[in-house]
């Protein structure tokens, strides 16, 4: 079966198993009083292998944040998240790979067991982080309390996307079942890049 094959047959089982790809990010004043002043590219993080990284290096540039998984049925996405993300690079355009084991268990490897398995199954280029936890409450990840605050939304499944500006600021949120390919989020990814930021 052939990587769109997959991706379809994934949306397909999660259309019938009832499995929402999106969930609502809790909203309080103390939330959106600690994020007020914040961008994506005002934050830290490490990267896969364990490095610090001021995510500023990134400042300037459109970027696509995923929560990535190795076990999914959405993981062939990477396919087509490489594709993008080397047709687009030298507009100004990164993808952020955030491992995610948040929903199923899909993730359950090593840093060095997650590098290998994208290096060598997919050919990734994009950079990649340190594993994330994106649903709220003790132990969510930074950045995924930032960007649902932003935006209301957080993933409920493996490879939800959020498109940032040039400014580090969210502009939309995509659910697991938007694949790489598809049309809405390839022009929203255009307009970014044309504005000015």
């Amino acid at each position: 079966m052939n990587a769109r094959l997959k991706t379809v047959a994934a949306s397909l089982v999660l259309a019938i198993t009832g499995i929402a790809c999106t969930q609502t990010a809790p909203q309080d004043p103390a939330l959106v009083a600690k994020w007020k002043d914040m961008n994506l590219y005002s934050m830290k993080t490490k990267t896969l292998e364990g490095k610090d990284i001021d995510l500023g290096e990134y400042k300037g540039k459109v970027a696509l944040v995923v929560n990535v998984a190795s076990r999914c049925g959405m993981t062939p996405q990477y396919n087509g998240l490489e594709k993008l993300y080397g047709e687009l690079k030298d507009q100004g355009f990164v993808i952020l790979g955030m491992p995610c084991n948040d929903f199923g268990g899909q993730e359950p490897g090593t840093a060095e067991e997650i590098r290998s398995f994208c290096s060598t199954k997919y050919n990734v280029t994009f950079p990649m982080f340190t594993k994330v936890q994106t649903k709220p409450g003790a132990g969510q990840s930074e950045i995924y309390e930032f960007l649902g605050t932003r935006t209301g939304k957080l993933p409920g499944w493996n490879f939800g996307k959020y498109l940032i500006g040039r400014d580090g600021q969210p502009i939309a949120f995509f659910d697991s079942r938007t694949g790489p390919d598809d049309k809405a989020l390839r022009e929203a990814i255009e307009k970014a890049l044309a504005a000015k930021g």
